[in-house]
């Protein structure tokens, strides 16, 4: 939890590591009582990590610090370096024609609209010039938010019985057992042997509830234990007394398990990297530290190796195993040009990678990082949960009070006996799993969704998803791959093959999206391109070439409107009544044949909106793309479509369906972050550029248009859960509370119920981890689906 700003980075910054740190109000407890030292002007505590940092630049002691947190009862280590990952920084787009700006077909309007800030995603993962952080050579490896690999990780690792809360219940349990005997065999001595077991057992306790009512916490569960025990030895109830500390030690000890669980997401995701890495220089091969990787160096990936940190393939093809990071199941074939994430498994051929990202940067630092701070941040839900708390805990104590004294002074009843039932209530009443029912639910649903690739970046955000009633997607890039396939070959005068082949032919040298479709294409075919000779391109007419010596061209239906007729007009009108683009492809004299491009939806996206519609969310496109081209996509899809759309437009559409409840975006491009932005939840397609990444809410690592629906899901399934704990917490606490009043519940049943009622809380949060399988991913078009990039 970040109880507070991150601080700033700067020399007074001190950095610890805390164990036992689990919930909450252990963080709140640990910022109250720093934030009041002499000279600390910021601080964070995140418990996901166990992190402590301070910025003391009034010069506060690091030790006073440290013994400040440990009369709190808490483990706590300076270490050194900053654990923050380097920001990300928006890569600069490249500019490239678009779709409309080199053939100019009749209507097929992209240029400046839906695809903006696409073509550039390919730089999404390349080196950053002026901003980029280079890791020094023989740095620390696991440097940035890889923090289950430091060597100077928290105990989460460790078994129960080498934590600081286990060597207390053990002590403890000792102390009591120990007691047990001594009272059998002098039974005249029993109620003082109880009596100093549980006030040696109370100390830790009672010396963290003074420390907590010195900096501002009055009202502590420290507070209330305490007192509980105090006064039961005060009526004579000392072996009661003594169980209470031993069960209560028990319930922390079960709820730092518990956390360790939830924290096991991240501890996974950091195990991904490898500590060494084989890199190419000068002809040879050698092994060095990950922390070593600087851009520009060549990897060498072989099969079975994990990729060390994100770069590009330079060399090889394989197919790579990237579950563990997008969610997909299945391995996707990548070759030269494509992009590979830090902890991918290489599958079947060796690979050569250049670096891109240092392993401070990665995708898998930056996932981390992501999951890391949205754990930290609350959602309204849990904000209301602490606010009530804040008056229940007091509230609790005054009801108690009321308990031990109405019924003696008013009704006559006995002292002891309603004093012994306060106590009860008391303990009853302690907010453990109150607090504790909607951090840990929010905690294990961004897990949850951080294993299928999905990743949301605060609370907040996790509980809005679910509350949506509207998803509105861009097209490009989004809904569709964002790289043109060709669709329909037609022969005029030869045969497919030689129209595919001559229009490849003479297209071969263009880096624009339409030429590179046809290109590729009759690569996909092994068709033989011939070479040519005098290129030439007509801006918004087409593409001319020799090949093999007669002069062939391939042009925009309006370019060739002279030469169209009879079944190619025909031909040609039906096809771009279908929303796709046709070049022609002429000789001197007659039209050889046509060739039909189009953006295809992605494999799974037709599947993803009727999954949408399942859950009763409303699914609209808006686009940038015109009238008719929109309009085909959706129809193939499912789903309205909203077209001609400038990125003003697109921001208030979104606040038009606001009107109608909570609106979801998804989209991938610079046009789509004012829309991002605007809307409840703003999700960002992986692969997309990182103006996109960086305003959304949440991403889909993986590119897949599902994901979306499964975003939704584990939403509503962790507020179902939050719902669950919310009802299992104050529900055990109303019986009881009867059950005390009506004297049938002990202290010790009491402090049981409020133990049980923690693990019951926490077990079922823990139930959404079950949730994070990777789903398969679709088979069709796999390397279009992933999009260019990849996720970050």
């Amino acid at each position: 939890m970040n109880v507070s700003a991150q601080p700033r980075e700067s020399a007074s910054s001190l950095r610890y590591r805390v164990d036992g740190m689990d919930c909450a109000s252990c963080a709140l407890k640990i910022e109250t009582v720093v934030r009041r030292i002499d000279g600390v002007d910021d601080l964070s505590v995140n418990v996901t990590t166990g992190l402590l940092e301070v910025v003391a630049p009034g010069g506060a002691d690091r030790e006073e610090i440290a013994n400040a947190v440990r009369k709190l009862g808490y483990d706590i280590r300076s270490i050194s370096g900053h654990a923050a990952a380097p920001p990300i920084v928006a890569a600069s787009e490249p500019s490239g024609g678009e779709i409309g700006s080199h053939y100019d077909h009749a209507g097929h309007d992209h240029a400046g609209r839906d695809h903006a800030g696409h073509q550039g995603s390919r730089n999404d993962l390349a080196p950053k010039a002026e901003n980029a952080v280079v890791a020094k050579p023989k740095a620390d490896p696991h440097a940035g938010h890889l923090h289950a690999s430091d060597p100077d990780e928290g105990n989460d690792a460790k078994p129960w019985w080498r934590k600081a809360k286990g060597r207390l219940v053990i002590m403890l349990a000792v102390l009591v057992g120990g007691s047990m005997l001594l009272a059998l065999a002098e039974p005249g001595y029993a109620q003082w042997i109880f009596a100093a077991a549980a006030l040696i057992g109370v100390v830790p306790f009672a010396s963290r509830a003074v420390t907590l009512a010195r900096a501002g916490i009055p009202f502590s569960i420290e507070t209330l234990m305490s007192i509980a025990v105090v006064g039961a030895l005060a009526i004579g109830a000392a072996e009661e007394g003594a169980v209470v500390v031993l069960l209560f030690a028990v319930g922390e000890l079960i709820e730092g398990i518990a956390a360790g669980s939830a924290r096991s997401g991240i501890r996974a995701l950091a195990a991904l990297m490898p500590s060494t890495a084989l890199i190419e220089e000068l002809g040879a091969t050698r092994t060095v530290d990950v922390g070593s990787l600087r851009p520009g160096q060549v990897l060498v990936v072989r099969p079975g190796d994990r990729v060390a940190t994100d770069g590009e393939i330079i060399e090889g093809t394989s197919d790579v195993d990237q579950a563990a990071i997008t969610g997909e199941s299945t391995p996707v074939s990548r070759g030269p040009g494509d992009s590979v994430f830090a902890g991918s498994i290489n599958a079947n051929a060796v690979l050569k990678v250049r670096v891109t990202r240092t392993i401070a940067d990665n995708t898998i630092a930056r996932i981390i990082e992501e999951v890391e701070n949205a754990q930290s941040k609350k959602a309204p839900l849990a904000r209301f949960i602490d606010n009530f708390s804040r008056w229940y805990t007091p509230g609790a104590l005054a009801a108690a009070i009321l308990v031990a004294v109405v019924p003696p002074l008013l009704f006559g009843g006995d002292w002891s006996t309603w004093i012994y039932r306060a106590l009860a209530l008391l303990l009853i009443a302690c907010p453990c799993a109150l607090v504790l029912s909607t951090p840990a639910a929010i905690a294990s649903g961004i897990a949850a969704a951080a294993r299928r690739g999905l990743l949301i970046k605060s609370g907040a955000a996790l509980e809005a998803l679910g509350h949506v009633k509207t998803v509105a997607f861009d097209k490009t890039g989004t809904l569709t791959a964002g790289r043109p396939r060709v669709t329909d070959v037609v022969a005029l005068v030869t045969t497919e093959a030689d129209v595919l082949a001559f229009a490849a032919a003479v297209e071969v040298g263009s880096a624009h999206p339409i030429a590179k479709a046809i290109v590729d294409a009759a690569a996909e075919r092994s068709l033989v391109i011939s070479a040519a000779t005098g290129a030439s391109a007509d801006p918004g007419l087409g593409v001319s070439a020799i090949v093999g010596g007669r002069r062939l061209s391939v042009l925009s239906p309006r370019a060739a409107a002279e030469r169209l007729a009879g079944e190619a007009r025909s031909v040609t009108a039906a096809m771009e009544q279908q929303g796709k683009t046709v070049v022609v492809l002429v000789d001197d004299t007659t039209v050889l044949g046509l060739i039909a491009v189009r953006d295809e939806p992605r494999a799974d996206a037709e599947a993803a909106i009727r999954q949408l519609l399942n859950l009763g969310v409303r699914s609209v496109m808006l686009t940038g793309d015109n009238a008719r081209t929109a309009q085909a996509i959706a129809t193939t899809l499912g789903l309205e479509a909203k077209a001609d759309l400038m990125p003003s437009q697109k921001l208030l559409a979104i606040e038009a369906m606001a009107l109608d409840g909570p609106v979801a975006m998804v989209g991938d491009g610079i046009n789509d972050a004012p829309a991002l932005a605007a809307a409840s939840v703003g999700i960002a397609m992986g692969g997309g550029t990182e103006v996109a990444l960086t305003t959304a809410d949440a991403a889909l690592l993986g590119g897949r248009v599902a994901g979306v629906a499964e975003l939704i899901e584990i939403s509503r399934a962790t507020l179902f859960n939050i719902h669950q704990n919310i009802a299992i917490a104050l529900g055990l606490k109303a019986i009881f509370l009867f059950t005390s009043l009506a004297g049938v519940t002990s202290l010790w049943m009491a402090i049981l119920a409020d133990t049980g009622a923690t693990v019951i809380v926490t077990a079922n949060a823990l139930r959404l981890l079950r949730r994070g399988r990777p789903l398969p991913a679709p088979r069709r078009e796999q390397r279009v689906a992933d999009g260019p990039d990849g996720p970050l």
